[in-house]
């Protein structure tokens, strides 16, 4: 047990600065908030004003996959580590089993994935998108109700996968943003204020262009973009709340189990979003990579790209 509590002390006391961390957490509130605004209602406009444009639609793939390696590489090279560490902490080990014997942080970050995959599902199961069937008295007008009802499930479609995607981005933005609000621990806090940074740009980028091709109103589209804007920043500020109000110190073992549970669930739910939510949709389902063999190639780059410069960073850590 002796040997446990001897696991680099210099880290743990770097890491761990009340005052750093409290920084740090007001500073990512404001910039999360600002490069989320700037990322979604960019994309809104430029969507609409290169609305079908294939340099547009595939720039933004990339984008979109960069984005996602950034997220799977913190989920599992900076947040993971840091809560496991923390759950394995010689003061919890040392209340004996099972949090000594039990791999809590894997466990977690499993059920992460499950709860995320909970909701989605749920949010799909209880919305149906309408079929459209083409109705006209002659060949020609036949043609013409096709194309426009082809038109509407276009949108309708579009409208559906913002729903879905709504429902999952508020859930895991407020359990991110949560547990950036309750931890103390800067090496952390610097990785995920990296990632979310460059996340809440690219993706809002993403999600503008599918409400620019949803055909939202101008009021719909505004309360859209500002509900995706103050999820995450909206979490940090309950997270601190919850962190005060129960008093925790923040080398306390609680505050140490909660930091680590939290950690371990965000980053369960990190790595379905980018596995799941992004990369199978991206690569299996998504008809311009099937397609086009460079694009897949650049796809995959793109994605690679992100997981090597955010791994990079545990140097400086």
């Amino acid at each position: 047990m002796a040997d446990a509590c001897a696991i680099d002390p210099t880290r743990t006391f770097a890491c761990r600065n009340t005052s750093e961390a409290t920084h740090l957490k007001l500073i990512s509130t404001a910039l999360i908030l600002f490069t989320s605004a700037i990322g979604i209602s960019s994309s809104v406009y430029l969507a609409r004003l290169f609305r079908n444009t294939p340099a547009y639609a595939h720039t933004l793939l990339l984008i979109k996959c960069y984005s996602t390696g950034v997220i799977l590489s913190t989920s599992l090279v900076h947040v993971l580590p840091d809560a496991s560490a923390a759950l394995s902490d010689c003061r919890i080990a040392s209340r004996g089993r099972p949090w000594r014997d039990f791999p809590f942080s894997g466990f977690v970050c499993m059920t992460g994935a499950l709860v995320a995959l909970l909701v989605d599902f749920s949010a799909t199961s209880s919305s149906h998108a309408p079929r459209y069937a083409p109705i006209g008295r002659d060949e020609e007008e036949g043609k013409k109700g096709c194309a426009e009802q082809e038109e509407e499930l276009a949108r309708v479609r579009q409208r559906f996968v913002l729903n879905v995607l709504g429902v999952g981005i508020v859930f895991r933005s407020v359990i991110i943003g949560v547990t950036m609000g309750m931890s103390q621990n800067v090496c952390t806090l610097r990785s995920l204020v990296a990632a979310l940074t460059i996340h809440q740009i690219f993706g809002g980028m993403v999600v503008g262009g599918y409400i620019a091709q949803a055909g939202f109103n101008l009021g719909t589209t505004m309360s859209m973009c500002a509900m995706f804007s103050v999820t995450t920043p909206i979490g940090i500020i309950l997270g601190v709340l919850i962190f005060y109000l129960m008093e925790y110190n923040d080398s306390s073992v609680n505050a140490l189990i909660s930091e680590g549970l939290l950690g371990s669930l965000s980053s369960g739910i990190l790595v379905y979003m980018a596995l799941v939510t992004f990369i199978a949709v991206d690569f299996f389902h998504n008809k311009a990579i099937s397609s086009k063999p460079w694009l897949k190639k650049a796809s995959y780059m793109a994605l690679v790209l992100g997981c090597a410069s955010m791994s990079v960073l545990t140097l400086w850590d």
